[in-house]
């Protein structure tokens, strides 16, 4: 690894003896990406103690989830789509261990403007799991590869439920800086992993240049039906599954239920129950056609949402139920889409996930926005209108395109609607 360490024999690659994807590769690869994604979600429920910890208003230290944030879009644009051109074990490494590096900075530093830089540079270094789920799917089989990509996935949303519920616990016993100084344990032990355990393999696309892998990723993003039709999906489901979660906190510390920010952390919980059946939907997808596994997921998220639209203002258990409903639904959703895009080209798999991705991205900010306005001005049952018709949305996108259509046709149903 990068000439000068060693990489342990075992591990080396031969063509003649391609490495094997285990359970255990693909169990690591969902907890390293569960520690290195959770870099960007410990400091949401921590802003009230960093604004007293650096003397500073509510207003300037939200600019730390929005760098953080920002620099992982950076990372998303800029470093994720090398996957589909240098070695990923040596990509992975040096990410993680930039990211662990620039975590110690984090509790050290008394200045706002140094953590907000640090913030910035560990979103930009905390693109692994991006890079690890492609990955994945090279390394799985084709008939396993939707079970693969659900456990990375699942590993990747638990990092956002864990990073909150640990944090928020976390800091309510002791000092902010303590979670800090546990997610720098947490990554050195995960780099640790990726090392002794982490397969090498050889680069794809070895003629590309970086700025045509650039364009060509750009291209993908308006030629490509298929990844289009899943991305406007992403970008609807995603806002709904946001919208929830941040009107969530509203909702249980408002008058309705009272719940203290340690209970309202303790919901996350709910959301990891439903975020642990993926492996088992995940089966499912690799028994039908991906688009089934979408249809499946987004008609359960439909369902729920009305339910949340309905009562979630009049009983906490339904609640309980529609977090864990939303969790899974959403989960199976995003291994079908991803399942689905990953099986067009294996050698473009790193810049069509990045484009997928950023869908999601785009999907939280329109979440977070819209949501938290419309449970301003109108309350609880308004937001959930929006995820409501925001899915319902989701359903009028899959249907336009049929499961069986060619790679480069927009519209309708060639190919019949056989489930397999």
């Amino acid at each position: 690894d990068f000439n000068f360490l060693p990489i342990p024999k075992h591990l080396q690659y031969y063509a003649s003896h391609p490495p094997t994807f285990n359970l255990t590769l693909n169990v690591l690869f969902g907890v390293g990406g569960t520690f290195v994604v959770s870099n960007l979600y410990y400091c949401q429920p921590l802003l009230i103690q960093l604004s007293l910890s650096f003397n500073v208003s509510y207003n300037q230290v939200s600019r730390v989830p929005t760098l953080v944030q920002a620099g992982y879009a950076c990372g998303l644009l800029l470093i994720s789509p090398l996957g589909d051109l240098v070695r990923r074990r040596a990509l992975i490494l040096v990410l993680i261990a930039a990211s662990t590096a620039l975590t110690i900075g984090l509790p050290l530093t008394n200045s706002l403007q140094a953590f907000e830089a640090l913030s910035f540079l560990i979103g930009f270094s905390s693109v692994v799991p991006q890079i690890l789920m492609p990955f994945a799917a090279d390394l799985a089989p084709p008939h396993k590869r939707a079970a693969a990509l659900s456990i990375v996935l699942s590993g990747l949303l638990l990092g956002i439920l864990f990073a909150r519920v640990v944090a928020g616990v976390v800091a309510n016993f002791v000092t902010w800086r303590i979670v800090y100084w546990l997610s720098v344990g947490l990554q050195s032990c995960v780099l640790l992993l990726m090392y002794f355990k982490l397969p090498d393999f050889p680069p794809k696309n070895e003629h590309m240049s970086y700025f045509s892998i650039l364009y060509t990723m750009a291209k993908f993003a308006v030629t490509e039906p298929l990844l289009i039709q899943s991305s406007l999906i992403n970008i609807a489901s995603m806002a709904c599954f946001t919208n929830f979660w941040v009107t969530l906190t509203f909702l249980l510390g408002g008058p309705i239920y009272n719940y203290s920010t340690l209970v309202i952390g303790l919901f996350g919980l709910v959301g990891m129950g439903g975020v642990s059946t993926s492996p088992i939907l995940g089966r499912l997808v690799d028994k039908m056609v991906p688009w089934y596994g979408t249809l499946i997921a987004t008609f359960g998220q439909t369902i729920f949402y009305a339910i949340q639209t309905a009562a979630a203002g009049l009983n906490v258990s339904v609640v309980i139920i529609v977090c864990f409903g939303i969790d899974s639904f959403r989960q199976f959703q995003q291994v079908s889409l991803t399942t689905s895009v990953f099986g067009l080209d294996p050698s473009t798999r790193a810049r069509m996930n990045a484009v997928l991705i950023m869908s999601i991205f785009i999907g939280q900010i329109i979440g977070t926005a819209a949501g938290t306005s419309l449970f301003t001005h109108h309350g609880w049952r308004a937001a959930a209108a929006l995820s409501l018709g925001c899915e319902s949305f989701c359903l009028f996108v899959l249907f336009v395109r049929g499961p069986h259509c060619t790679r480069y046709t927009w519209f309708g149903w060639e190919g019949g609607s056989a489930w397999r």
